[in-house]
């Protein structure tokens, strides 16, 4: 028996329920893991709030890190190999608020040695997520990048990522959030009234590509006041302001992101293990304590990320 989170109706972290329940054995294709750490990411109990009713109860979280258990017959995970002991991090999989799961061996990989478990299991989904932006809005060395929410976890990534291509990226905080701009080679600029304007002074050459993380009207505004090239733009929370206005919304839902998205998971564990991509986590909570853990994810302000442990 294993205990999981379930959400049994529809709604946020207010409807999760810790239940008990059987894991099964690895076929062919399928790994075990017992999850020593499952990421938390606000699209968790997102995706909780809506659906199919013949979906619930659904299962919650979408990355893991742990230890092999079982390896199926003639099975091998993505990274290659894989036996019994090995740590590994698995993304992107459901039901990874656990403590133990059955899953598609081709979503687990190899952990590096350098990442704790909470680290390497809050790699993937915001890692992909920030990589997934940077394709679509084709950001290059040359370019200077605006990127709203750059505190956040994507934005985190998105900064650590462009500094690797030799971009210049001024990103959008509060003041709290200063310093975490700055740490990940950013130039940190405070959102509110009159953002276009200070965009615009620290700027005075143009911005070339503008990335949004947080989705309200006035980063959207003031991406579109500031890039030329609408093509250049993208947001992950406003789709419907992008499909009004011309510019791309990105969701690992979408075929081609989520392609995508699969194939550069071990171009980024790679750059973890070399110390090139950190992943921060303020906070770890007890698997028993995830609605709390939840809530605090919710707010909006949870200092970074924050990881259960089983």
């Amino acid at each position: 028996m294993t205990k999981h989170w379930v959400a049994p109706r529809f709604g946020g972290s207010e409807v999760l329920e810790l239940v008990d329940t059987e894991v099964a054995a690895p076929g062919s294709g399928e790994v075990t893991i017992a999850v020593r750490a499952a990421g938390m990411n606000p699209a968790d109990t997102k995706h909780t709030r809506q659906g199919d009713p013949a979906d619930l109860p659904i299962p919650v979280g979408y990355e893991v890190a742990g230890v092999l258990t079982a390896v199926g017959p003639d099975t091998t995970i993505a990274s290659g190999g894989g036996a019994v002991g090995d740590e590994v991090l698995a993304f992107r999989v459901a039901g990874g608020w656990a403590s133990e799961l059955t899953v598609p061996a081709a979503d687990v990989f190899a952990k590096p040695a350098a990442l704790g478990f909470p680290e390497a299991a809050n790699l993937l989904l915001a890692g992909t997520t920030a990589a997934d932006m940077l394709r679509v809005t084709r950001a290059a060395g040359r370019d200077t990048v605006l990127v709203h929410g750059a505190s956040g976890a994507v934005g985190v990534s998105l900064l650590q990522q462009l500094r690797l291509l030799g971009a210049r990226v001024i990103g959008t905080t509060s003041e709290r959030g200063a310093d975490v701009v700055g740490r990940f080679g950013g130039e940190w600029v405070a959102y509110g009234d009159g953002l276009e304007a200070r965009v615009r002074s620290i700027a005075p050459s143009g911005i070339d590509v503008a990335l949004d993380c947080v989705g309200t009207d006035e980063a959207v505004d003031v991406s579109l006041a500031v890039v030329a090239d609408r093509d250049r733009i993208v947001t992950i929370a406003a789709p419907a302001r992008a499909a009004e206005a011309g510019f791309a919304a990105v969701g690992g839902a979408q075929p081609e992101s989520k392609a995508f998205r699969d194939s550069v998971r071990q171009r980024l564990i790679d750059l973890a293990a070399a110390g090139a991509l950190e992943v921060p986590v303020a906070r770890t909570f007890p698997l028993a304590e995830a609605k709390a853990a939840a809530e605090l994810l919710e707010s909006g302000h949870p200092g970074g990320k924050l990881a259960l442990l089983p």
